[in-house]
């Protein structure tokens, strides 16, 4: 995984360093020179403009400056306000002066506006973060928005968050000799998630990995097929679902999954009858938000004795009760988006969106996966015998694609599917939901979906069709750990 860290952790990382300023300095203006240079096609002849602050930003800059001369760039070294009013001036030029502009302004050290109101006409390369975002938080106070981004030793919250993900443009993690083992938060890539996810075993048989979904309802019979399309799809031999109010010949769902009747009223002792025999459990999507069935579906959650997803209308329920995680001994996932996480916690995720998953997970007890943008993945629990936060992991694997509705739903059957495979500790636990959020957000992207234009939404349906094809370029990550 790629470690993330926080300006304060970052600073911590520099001073700990085995090797002098200078040293990574050096290493550090060297990498992003040879990025300079991909980025220009070539060097000879080649024009670019570098602004430069004072702090350590700027020496990476006059270092990259330095190498890029050498190589037959011309290079305009300034520093603000000069570099703000060269590109001022180049405005409405036929022919722009630079090929590139590398703004080493002022990176992580800056968290205000600094006049960077025109954008540079051609390409922009950011040392470490573009000048003007926020390393914690993403917040944008004026930037020239980049093309790429050359970050050192680890990746900052700003460069995952939006606005700042989208003005770091393309991100390269630049190693020159940091070390980031002690990041309380990593980012998941796709061989982390083939890595973790659970395979097939020759001795398998379809109760290895039962899931049992209660979900729909006489008003939303949709979303408990695509819960249980999910689960199947990701693995899941056996899936049983029941929705509140409805006969089990009514409900809607995929035709290999079982149905079971649950009458409307106080149906939480039914629906827990047999459990037992499931590897994990779904609840929530489509039920009902009315007071009957939240109290309903808290003392399901309470009574539970499998690994648990809690989601959409659950949610709710549990914002009502929050006693019912209290007494659970197995697993449990919430899966909220911005405004159910604002009803769990009583606020919307603060602007240190990591801080603030993070601590939500510690006050509920359970694995919080906020979704957004970027998602992001909190354990309860801090390491045995340390200081450090307790982990979060963030999941980039999805695209705007996935925006539709019935979206969530198939997530939350991937999730359980993969928690029927066995979630021994903690620390896999949190790598298991992280790894299904990003297998699940895979389906955006892989080569099967087509072209991934933001513009062409992503159906549920076709998301539960893909699954097959996404997990295939997880496995195509690392074909080493693959061979005989």
């Amino acid at each position: 995984m790629i470690p993330i860290v926080t300006p304060t952790e970052m600073s911590a990382i520099d001073a700990a360093a085995p090797v002098p300023t200078d040293v990574l300095v050096a290493r550090a203006g060297a990498e992003v020179a040879i990025a300079a240079r991909r980025m220009l096609g070539g060097t000879y002849g080649r024009r670019v403009l570098v602004a430069t602050g004072k702090g350590n930003n700027g020496a990476d800059g006059r270092v990259a400056a330095s190498v890029l001369a050498r190589w037959g760039v011309r290079c305009v070294v300034a520093a603000p306000p000069r570099a703000l009013e060269l590109v001022a001036a180049a405005h409405g030029r036929s022919c722009a002066p630079w090929d590139l502009v590398i703004d080493a302004a002022y990176g992580t050290g800056l968290r205000g506006p600094w006049g960077a109101d025109q954008a540079p006409q051609v390409p922009v390369l950011a040392v470490d973060i573009p000048s003007g975002i926020d390393a914690l938080t993403g917040a944008d106070h004026g930037c020239w928005p980049a093309a790429a981004t050359v970050t050192f030793g680890a990746l900052k919250p700003g460069l995952l968050l939006p606005p700042g993900t989208t003005a770091a443009g393309e991100v390269q993690v630049a190693p020159i000799g940091l070390d980031a083992t002690s990041a309380a938060a990593w980012l998941m890539t796709d061989a982390d998630a083939d890595a973790v996810l659970p395979t097939l075993p020759p001795s398998t048989h379809k109760w290895r990995r039962a899931v049992r979904v209660i979900a729909g309802s006489p008003q939303m019979r949709g979303a408990g097929h695509l819960v249980c399309a999910g689960a199947q799809q990701a693995g899941a031999g056996m899936v049983v679902i029941s929705s509140p109010g409805l006969a089990a010949a009514s409900v809607s769902r995929p035709t290999e999954t079982v149905a079971r009747n649950l009458r409307p009223g106080r149906w939480a002792a039914a629906a827990l009858d047999g459990i037992d025999r499931f590897d994990a459990a779904v609840i929530g999507p489509g039920i009902g938000v009315d007071a009957t069935s939240a109290a309903q579906i808290a003392a399901f959650i309470e009574s539970c004795p499998v690994p648990l997803v809690v989601d959409a209308d659950a949610l709710a329920a549990v914002a009502e009760h929050p006693d019912c995680l209290r007494a659970r001994t197995a697993a449990t996932v919430l899966t909220p988006h911005d405004g159910e996480f604002a009803r769990l916690t009583g606020a919307a995720p603060a602007a240190d969106r990591f801080g603030s998953v993070r601590q939500a997970a510690a006050d509920l007890g359970a694995v919080v996966l906020a979704k957004g943008p970027t998602t992001l993945v909190a354990s309860p629990v801090r390491p045995d015998a340390s200081t450090r936060p307790a982990a979060v992991l963030a999941v980039t694997a999805g695209t705007a694609r996935l925006a539709t509705a019935g979206s969530g739903d198939v997530l939350s059957g991937v999730i359980a599917a993969s928690l029927s495979g066995g979630a021994a500790d903690p620390e896999t636990l949190l790598s298991l939901v992280a790894a299904a959020a990003h297998w699940h957000g895979r389906t955006a992207s892989c080569e099967a979906a087509g072209p991934a234009a933001a513009s062409v939404p992503l159906l549920a349906a076709a998301q539960v069709g893909l699954l097959e094809a996404a997990r295939i370029e997880l496995a195509r990550s690392q074909p080493d750990r693959r061979r005989p």
